[in-house]
């Protein structure tokens, strides 16, 4: 299978996601006349798949779907789920923290894969540590880009998201590259050189949604990254389109606004 057909797959939540417009943020014990509502697809690696999709990567997804307008408590992708994917088609998998024990093995078995192919054929393995739960913090070491949240650094003390990849990188695996995202205060990065990598921010002119940024961001990384693209051009990347993305309701402009993918 030739390099260029290879797929992103990412691996995790797809959800149903009710978005109510109001004029202004309300104040606690108010009621908001609500201007308009819309429901969209939802989820951070659902979104994430999107968003790369809408970049122009060849994408997949691999979540459980409900079988009829609504469903409540579905399962996550289990490690059985995992086991029928046909590894050779994807240069790249993204796994959203969810069911971590699982999802260790499920990564485990990428590894055995990886060490039956030359450098340059392996599958690359990002995860993205969201919540502040003990058990997602596991995968630390699995991810060759590892995504970590601004939650789960200040849950852990950290000030700035510099001296979050300074603290965490100790528990990612050697030659990892850990990244955190810090809303306004943009991103910072950390590789295997030792030097921290900054992007300010790049805010919209009106901030209009921020529903899924965060989803956002991971899937500009992950896409200026699997071309080829330095951990500079990466988060200075993610940040744009991110901060982009609050100016609008949605993704779907995303496309418009980078008809170049990640060389926009």
């Amino acid at each position: 299978m030739e390099e260029e057909t290879k797929k992103i797959l990412c691996v995790g939540l797809v959800c149903l996601d009710i978005i109510n417009v109001v004029d202004k943020y309300p104040e606690e014990d108010t009621d908001s006349r609500c201007l308009s509502q819309r429901w969209q697809r939802g989820g951070n690696a659902s979104n994430s798949c999107t968003v790369l999709a809408l970049l122009g990567a060849p994408t997949a997804f691999l979540g459980s779907l409900a079988t009829g307008p609504t469903s409540e408590n579905l399962p996550d992708v289990s490690e059985e789920d995992f086991s029928k994917v046909d590894l050779r088609r994807f240069k790249w998998i993204h796994w959203e923290g969810r069911n971590a024990d699982q999802q260790v093995r499920m990564i485990q078995r990428v590894e055995a894969y990886n060490a039956t192919l030359p450098q340059q054929q392996r599958i690359t393995v990002s995860v993205e540590i969201e919540k502040p739960r003990e058990p997602l913090f596991q995968l630390f070491p699995y991810g060759d880009v590892v995504f970590v949240s601004k939650d789960v650094a200040r849950h852990f003390g950290f000030p700035t998201a510099e001296a979050a990849v300074r603290g965490f990188y100790s528990r990612v695996k050697p030659g990892a590259v850990l990244v955190c995202a810090w809303a306004e205060k943009g991103a910072d990065a950390l590789g295997p050189d030792g030097s921290v990598v900054h992007s300010d921010a790049f805010p919209p002119e009106a901030l209009v949604d921020t529903l899924g940024a965060g989803d956002t961001f991971n899937a500009a990384v992950i896409c200026t990254l699997a071309n080829g693209g330095s951990l500079q051009d990466a988060l200075t990347f993610g940040c744009r389109v991110a901060g982009s993305k609050c100016g609008f309701h949605g993704y779907d402009s995303i496309c418009e606004m980078f008809p170049n993918g990640w060389k926009s």
